[in-house]
């Protein structure tokens, strides 16, 4: 069988991974201005007008988005995999600094209050994330350093100027968008007009140093991971398990139900006038204006009220009844940021589950020993250690579930695509699987996107590692899919039944598996259209649908092969009376 793949479009993308890890090795810091000029030459989707002496404002909101407030008062950043590895290069206890939190990447980071960012990373896909990122953000600081300091400018910076006239005087005067100017300030809250001073006082000279870099690094840091995840459950090696790499809500919000049993506190929180839209929908639900899912919405909402005041309370409530149907939050602790849930399914209670999943049989579950291990899907090569881990450690792995968002490139944001054909551009394999979930499986719990199902994937290295040249090359040959982890999961599931290490560059069949296999993504972004994207914030309200009827999905498929196999077993022996 032959493969057509873009490989002569991706020059300049490799030219750049090659530059920045060569010099990653030096044992001193690298200067990012020695990046700058790869990485305009790559062309990036993210960072078209990496050359333009106006500001990008899309890459320069979605690099603020991912990158810590405190990048302002930052000049070097600190690459390790491990407490340890900070220690042993000098830097004591990094979690003593300040811990130093992004908007829209789980990273874990401290912050020394003195110039020193100490971040952790997982794998080298957190290279290939943070390089670009830094760089793209270093070239549009210093672009808007040269826009910030003019006279006229300066003035509006000194009096704060919040009134709506002034801040578009602002926009008009730096030569923004209004709109794009206002969206930097959502992202950065509070801190906008400080980040804007700090921007006229100084242009941006960031340096980077990576502690280490070896395969074995990168391993310790997955299994200091694990021992926590062990220590917690110690059953866990003797336990059958159905892996799911999703986030931190859906799947447990669907089996504790919390948010449908607290409906009257946090609709109580919608008179506030900060949230009339959301009082609005909410009443065009209840009166069938609209298809929205009541679930969905409560659980949003939920998600909201947990950032409150109120949410303290809500928090000690929901950990209470998490606990009492099996659920146990395991947090990561001195490495990457990666919590994992797991979910013991003979405790379930099937008064609380989402009306969705509730069954007649579903009381059958109270037989089985098996545990539900749900990720908070991580980032990249991550994927692959931590599935690889798991594997190792778990009685037996009966199913393993992939859901996260993508790009697309044939389909509207809010859609779910479901591939039966991944090309991953770690491994540069072309993997064919049999998907167990199709479009029927999603549609019905699916209300404002479509279900596409028998689609391609290409899982990349990095969000800034595309250009539109090198996305149109693999559209023309059917992908329609971009996203990071589904190369990674699956070059992780050829070890789990094949007796050597996953190959390059080769079509590997994953057919006949002897677990089951399940990838979803949900369309956060369409790169090849000019509209907004994730870039520039999240889906918000509407983001639910497509994450709650993929987990439904994921949900249904676990009680069905639970339950066939529970119903194929003899029924226990319980012990005679004494």
């Amino acid at each position: 069988m032959e493969r057509t793949l873009p490989r002569a479009d991706a020059e300049e993308i490799e030219l750049y991974i090659r530059t920045y890890f060569s010099l990653l090795r030096a044992s001193t810091d690298v200067q990012i201005r020695s990046l700058e000029e790869v990485h305009a030459g790559v062309g990036s989707s993210l960072h078209s007008r990496a050359r333009s002496p106006q500001p990008d404002m899309g890459a320069l909101i979605y690099s603020s988005l991912r990158l810590p407030l405190c990048i302002a008062e930052v000049d070097r950043v600190i690459l390790g995999q491990s407490q340890e590895v900070f220690r042993q290069h000098g830097l004591g206890d990094v979690e003593d600094w300040e811990p130093a939190p992004t908007a829209a990447r789980r990273r874990r980071a401290f912050f020394d209050r003195a110039g020193r960012l100490a971040c952790y990373i997982a794998s080298y896909t957190d290279i290939d994330d943070l390089i670009p990122l830094l760089t793209a953000f270093q070239i549009e600081w210093n672009k808007m350093h040269r826009l910030v300091r003019g006279t006229r400018v300066q003035a509006s910076l000194q009096n704060v100027a919040e009134e709506p006239g002034e801040f578009s005087a602002l926009a008009a005067e730096i030569g923004v968008e209004l709109d794009d100017l206002d969206r930097l300030r959502r992202v950065w809250k509070g801190e906008f007009w400080p980040m804007l001073r700090s921007m006229a006082d100084h242009p941006k000279r960031l340096r980077v140093r990576l502690l280490a870099g070896s395969l074995n690094d990168y391993r310790r840091a997955t299994q200091e991971w694990g021992e926590t995840l062990e220590d917690a459950r110690p059953d866990l090696h003797r336990r059958p398990v159905y892996f799911v790499s999703s986030n931190p809500h859906s799947m447990v919000n669907l089996y504790s139900g919390f948010a449908l049993r607290h409906e009257a506190t946090l609709l109580g929180l919608l008179d506030q006038p900060l949230h009339r839209d959301l009082r609005a929908e909410w009443d065009d639900i209840q009166a069938r204006h609209v298809p929205s899912s009541r679930e969905n919405f409560l659980y949003y909402v939920l998600k909201k009220a947990l950032s409150m005041p109120v949410g303290v309370e809500l928090a000690e409530l929901q950990a209470a009844a998490e606990l009492e149907c099996g659920i146990l939050r395991v947090p990561s602790e001195h490495s990457f940021d990666a919590e994992a849930q797991v979910i013991e399914l003979r405790r379930l209670r099937p008064d609380w589950l989402d009306p969705r999943l509730r069954r007649s049989d579903v009381e059958a579950l109270r037989r089985s020993d098996a545990l539900v291990l749900n990720m908070d899907y991580p980032l990249g090569m991550a994927a692959y250690q931590i599935l690889s881990h798991v594997a190792t450690r778990a009685g037996e792995v009966r199913g393993v579930y992939i859901l996260g968002k993508s790009a697309v490139l044939n389909g509207a944001i809010g859609d779910v695509v479901l591939p039966s054909v991944v090309h991953d551009e770690h491994s540069q394999n072309t993997y064919l699987f049999r998907n167990c979930f199709d479009a029927a499986a999603v549609s019905d719990a699916l209300v404002y996107g479509t279900a596409l199902d028998n689609q391609k994937t290409v899982s990349v290295r990095g969000t800034f590692l595309q250009t539109p040249r090198y996305m149109d090359a693999f559209y023309r040959e059917g992908y329609t899919d971009i996203e990071m982890e589904a190369g990674p999961y699956l070059s992780a599931v050829y070890e789990m039944f094949r007796p050597r290490r996953y190959p390059e560059n080769e079509i590997v069949d994953l057919h006949g598996l002897p677990f089951d296999l399940g990838i979803l993504h949900y369309a956060s972004d369409t790169p090849l259209s000019k509209g907004k994207n994730l870039g520039a914030g999240s889906l918000s309200y509407f983001g639910m649908d497509p994450t709650y009827a993929s987990s439904l999905a994921i949900w249904r498929r676990i009680f069905d092969l639970e339950l066939t196999r529970l119903h194929h077993q003899p029924v226990p022996q319980t012990a005679a009376a004494g």
